[in-house]
């Protein structure tokens, strides 16, 4: 059983797959801590929380409530809620506190493209063919190590930065991870702060990489 915090179709905002239709599937749980993090809400699992799943997707808001569902009540839901997006992003808290190896084949067999947005702190386990976007966190409060294995299967990198320290921390990373040739790089400046944006540009500009910039929050959507 999955801990899902809330279910919705929109459009990704971040990284590779910037403007692409999707559903949404936010899991519950993540110890790892970042400071900035704009889904507190979904940290802890608390089974005081859990709530059927109808009252999970009727959500208007933020909330630290939950619902178990199995990946085949998951599918259902998509079906129920009338979603035609064929982009699943699984994300949280932390997905990779997980086996989504069930919900992603699952999806797959079904015609779905699947896109999980992890820490990097936990061991990826899912279909073959989904996307992984590796958000690595690095020295957060929760203590969690980014893992190697977790670095070599993302398909994409997307590292949040503020200052240059940022920076040459995933420089660091990289060189104690080595990452498999052709995976994308992405730097996303934290809450959209100008000094954030204008290094992450200068530094995508110089290196090639890309840059990504949370177009959700831009145009004021979930």
């Amino acid at each position: 059983m999955l801990g899902v915090n809330e279910i919705f179709e929109t459009i990704q905002g971040e990284g590779v797959f910037t403007g692409v239709a999707a559903i949404f599937v936010r899991l519950q749980g993540c110890p790892v801590g970042c400071p900035w993090c704009d889904t507190q809400h979904t940290w802890d699992k608390d089974s005081a929380d859990t709530v059927p799943a109808e009252q999970m997707i009727m959500k208007t808001g933020d909330s630290v409530t939950w619902s178990k569902m199995s990946p085949a009540q998951v599918l259902q839901l998509f079906k129920d809620q009338g979603y035609t997006a064929k982009h699943v992003v699984i994300t949280g808290g932390e997905p990779c506190m997980y086996d989504l190896r069930e919900l992603t084949d699952l999806l797959h067999s079904q015609g779905y493209q699947t896109q999980i947005e992890t820490s990097g702190t936990f061991e990826v386990l899912t279909h073959s063919d989904t996307w992984v976007t590796v958000s690595p966190k690095l020295d957060m409060p929760g203590g969690y190590e980014v893992r190697c294995d977790a670095m070599r299967r993302a398909n994409e990198i997307k590292h949040p930065i503020a200052m240059q320290k940022h920076i040459d921390a995933l420089d660091d990373l990289l060189a104690r991870c080595p990452v498999t040739p052709g995976t994308t790089i992405c730097l996303q400046p934290i809450s959209q702060r100008p000094r954030a944006t204008e290094l992450a540009i200068a530094t995508c500009r110089q290196r090639n990489w890309r840059l990504s910039v949370q177009l959700h929050k831009y145009l004021s959507i979930e």
